[in-house]
């Protein structure tokens, strides 16, 4: 032990110092460049920087403190690659940082002001990340020194070559992650409705390179999706109405042909007036309902209602409430809203 302490120099003294420091303030420093720091990616990152800072310690106190190496060996090429790769992720996260402040958008999510990436934050993003890419690239292979034409040509084309064979794999999503911001047409924070084996409603929680996480509005839980899988279904963005009054929904009930046209509206209107002071409070001066046969059926006669709401994130909970307001009313006006079941006795002859 005494031989080793004696190898450290000052030089020692201070890498292994700074990459302590680096290590124990890795949360401190990426949270400066990160505006969730509750967002699971952000403690990977941690995680990941200190893996760095750690591996650059044990690589430097091997060759240097243990194998007492100074000359430019195995151990200081490996410490340099880890220091290449270190201040390559390092930088990318500033860059990204300061890429989504200055062109990304401000939106209101979930009762939060977010930065949310455009189609010009993804793109710079994404050849940011190249450029630092190809730097880091090739800062390792003259760490290497792979000084040869061949040997250069080499590393690379292996690289490129799994690129290649893994281009379905992660291309279609990036693609379609690229068309998704350029359109606007599916934002961060928009509520979209689409079927998958059953219909869905949620919140567009956050559009990333690969995949799109939607926070279901029904179930209250998160739903991961492939960006490319997103771009097969027919999506109906709820948040981008194109009435000034709001998003236009309609509910359907299916009324018995004994009940007069003249009472089914009654019994709608007082519906609407109950809605108005119980359940839309202060009510708006524009919520009215639009009261229309739908079809004539064999049965029973199919009524619909529409309405106008702004409030899209509580599509579920207006919807809800709605009917049973209407259910109490048809009670009370002694109006049965089951489809009954017709009976024809044919003539006799």
């Amino acid at each position: 032990m005494a031989n080793f302490l004696a190898r450290i120099e000052l030089l020692d003294y201070f890498v292994i110092t700074l990459n302590l420091l680096l290590l124990f303030s890795a949360k401190k420093i990426l949270a400066l460049f990160q505006e969730d720091t509750t967002n699971p990616n952000f403690h990977l990152k941690v995680q990941t920087f200190r893996a760095l800072n750690l591996l650059i310690i044990l690589s430097y106190g091997y060759s240097n403190i243990y194998y007492f190496n100074t000359e430019s060996g195995t151990g200081i090429k490996l410490v340099s690659i880890w220091v290449i790769i270190y201040l390559s992720y390092l930088i990318k996260q500033i860059f990204a940082y300061w890429v989504l402040k200055k062109y990304g958008k401000l939106r209101d999510i979930n009762d939060e002001k977010k930065s949310t990436e455009t189609y010009t934050s993804r793109l710079l993003n994404l050849l940011i990340s190249v450029a630092i890419f190809v730097i880091a690239l090739i800062s390792i292979v003259n760490v290497l020194e792979f000084n040869s034409l061949l040997q250069a040509g080499g590393v690379i084309g292996i690289i490129g070559v799994f690129l290649a064979l893994t281009q379905n794999a992660w291309a279609p999503d990036i693609i379609s992650g690229l068309i998704f911001l350029n359109n606007r047409m599916l934002e961060e924070g928009d509520v979209i409705e689409f079927d998958d084996n059953g219909s869905i409603i949620g919140v567009v929680f956050k559009t990333k390179m690969f995949h799109t996480e939607i926070l279901n509005l029904v179930n209250n839980h998160r739903i991961m999706l492939k960006n490319s899988r997103l771009r097969e279904f027919t999506i109906h963005n709820l948040s981008k109405f194109a009435s000034a009054k709001g998003l236009r929904e309609k509910l359907s009930f299916k009324i018995s042909y004994d009940v007069t046209p003249e009472q089914v509206r009654k019994m709608f209107k007082e519906a609407e007036s109950q809605i108005k002071t119980e359940i839309i409070n202060p009510s708006p001066n524009d919520f009215s309902f639009e009261i229309a046969i739908l079809e004539t059926g064999d049965h029973a006669i199919e009524w619909g209602v529409y309405y106008y709401t702004k409030e899209v994130k509580s599509l579920i909970k207006l919807r809800q409430a709605i009917r049973e307001c209407i259910l109490k009313t048809a009670e009370a006006s002694k109006i049965s809203l089951a489809t009954p079941i017709t009976y024809v006795r044919a003539k006799e002859s």
